[in-house]
């Protein structure tokens, strides 16, 4: 393609010179605007989470019906498909709320 004479007026521009501008201005744009997302690790079912929690999977089917890690589960049927990073997150958080002061008087 040629270099875009920006210098040129507007009224001046032929549909080439307007089509070359605007996507060299998308292109510009995308480029900057579309950071790395690092891919998500999920789990599948109670053996996904017994492993994601290093824990057996009775206790795994325990911290599942607690509700503490909904969230980060998608549930259609008996097919369990767990966003792993976020349940760890929802845990960790769960986890020090239940270990606050005012929680200790709550019963």
């Amino acid at each position: 393609m040629d270099k875009i004479d920006y210098s040129k007026p507007l009224f001046q521009c032929t549909l080439g010179d307007l089509h070359a501008m605007l996507s060299d201005l998308l292109m510009n744009h995308q480029l900057e605007s579309q950071p790395e997302k690092a891919p998500k690790h999920y789990v599948y079912g109670i053996a996904g989470i017994a492993n994601l929690f290093g824990c057996s999977e009775p206790t795994a089917q325990r911290i599942k019906n607690s509700g503490e890690i909904d969230d980060a589960i998608s549930q259609i049927g008996g097919v369990i498909v767990v966003d792993a990073e976020y349940a760890l997150d929802l845990l960790k958080i769960s986890k020090k709320y239940r270990k606050s002061p005012l929680m200790k008087n709550k019963k």
